[in-house]
């Protein structure tokens, strides 16, 4: 029996044909975990700022992060992991829902419209279109424009950076024992992260907590293990709200930045594991199903879009090459369900040092913007300005693209606009003349 169904693995994922085996395979699967594993106390934490219940949202998390990686592994039997998006949730928290002032069940309901979007798009083969039409100067400073929003996010959660009427912002003040926690935890995960510890987040909000708890600013858990109450956020979207016109704009926004981070995740995973064929991604429709599978259970069961993950990296170096990896990490997510009395007591100090580490390892995707040609610097820095001054990616974006357009016109190179960029920028430009004539 235990030698037919080993035999079934072997066939069913393809060790051999990929030159591993069951052992590297489970490894790999815990070392994408403990690696990625931070998302379930960084997203419920994010999101019940928003107003959302946090047991509801560590339940949405963990079972749409499983999902998507089971239908990654089982179905593109690819080593890549999903779970919500750091970047597309914190657009969502304290974009959309803070900013805007859009109810969370609305913001859900548009995580299901583009979840849809993105499943039609893949399945009529047209997401590389999506792709060449963005310029790739706004590709690569959108990432690291929302990486300087969350790290700007997470400085303001620890009362390192605080509002001041003259200079707007100010530095916090040392002798406030969050400001002391936060630079403990955020020193210390730096020293992991650059040491390349497996699980450097995590351990830093663990370490953090403790850190916390020592100061009186973390209370002792009810429990270890407890059956989470999901009616919250189960189910709460509100579908009819998303379809307001008003709402294109983050749909677009949702859309968009979770398009180009599943590229080059899986570009980049892909490449390191060896799986490229002539620098192309095989089955990259089953792969790109994915995300969207998980983005439209995640809003149904209360969380913000799903994302591949680039720390799946971690379990390729680890020896994983297969989707058989992507099971491992799906049980482990679906684990971590009963674990929320542990989660809830993590404090805004213990996370914020994780928003700041992973804000700035978004920030490296700058390193391909061609700085010497100025039609492709200023969009570029507009971008990535906007978007933490306004606390808005929407603007970011649509300022980003509008320059590109006006300065690429300007010196005469009309064929770098493509037509989905034309209707894009005409779109902003109304856009802006409307919100003036209000």
């Amino acid at each position: 029996m235990r030698r037919s169904v080993a035999s079934a693995v072997e066939r069913f994922f393809r060790l051999s044909e990929n030159s591993t085996t069951v052992r590297r395979e489970i490894l790999g699967g815990l070392t994408t975990f403990v690696t990625m594993s931070y998302i379930i106390a960084v997203n419920p934490s994010i999101l019940h700022e928003a107003g959302m219940p946090l047991e509801g949202v560590l339940f949405a998390t963990a079972v749409a992060s499983a999902a998507a990686t089971l239908v990654m592994g089982l179905y593109a039997n690819y080593p890549i992991a999903l779970a919500p998006g750091m970047a597309l949730n914190a657009y969502f928290a304290y974009a959309v829902v803070l900013g805007m002032k859009i109810p969370w069940q609305t913001a859900l309901g548009v995580v299901f419209i583009s979840g849809t979007l993105f499943l039609i798009l893949t399945l009529t083969r047209v997401r590389e279109q999506i792709v060449n039409g963005i310029p790739a100067c706004i590709r690569s400073s959108t990432p690291a424009g929302i990486g300087l929003f969350i790290a700007f996010i997470g400085l303001k959660n620890a009362h390192l950076v605080v509002s001041d009427p003259g200079t707007y912002v100010a530095l916090g003040s040392f002798s406030d024992p969050a400001v002391q926690t936060a630079a403990f935890g955020f020193l210390l995960t730096a020293v992991l992260v650059s040491r390349r510890i497996n699980g450097a987040i995590l351990l830093g909000i663990v370490a953090t907590t403790l850190f916390a708890g020592a100061r009186g600013l973390a209370q002792r858990p009810a429990g270890a293990v407890s059956v989470p109450d999901v009616s919250g956020a189960l189910l709460q979207l509100d579908l009819w709200g998303a379809l307001h016109l008003g709402l294109l704009e983050i749909v677009f926004v949702f859309l968009f930045v979770d398009l180009f981070d599943n590229v080059g995740t899986l570009v980049g995973v892909c490449q390191q594991a060896g799986l490229l064929v002539d620098g192309r991604i095989p089955r990259a429709n089953k792969a790109l199903i994915a995300d969207a599978v998980g983005s439209i259970l995640g809003s149904l069961t209360g969380t913000s879009t799903v994302t591949s993950y680039i720390e799946s990296a971690a379990g390729v170096a680890a020896g994983a090459r297969t989707g058989l990896s992507n099971v491992v990490v799906a049980a482990l997510f679906l684990l971590a369900v009963f674990f929320a009395p542990l989660i809830a007591v993590i404090p805004s100090a213990a996370t914020a040092p994780a928003l700041v580490v992973v804000g700035a390892l978004m920030a490296r995707s700058v390193s391909s913007i061609d700085w010497t040609d100025f039609t492709e610097a200023l969009p570029a820095f507009v971008t990535l300005l906007a978007t933490p001054l306004t606390f808005s990616v929407a603007t970011g974006l649509s300022l980003g693209l509008v320059v590109f357009t006006v300065t690429k016109l300007a010196v005469g190179r009309r064929g770098e606009i493509s037509p989905l960029l034309w209707v894009l920028t005409l779109l902003f430009i109304f856009r802006y003349a409307y919100l003036a004539a209000r």
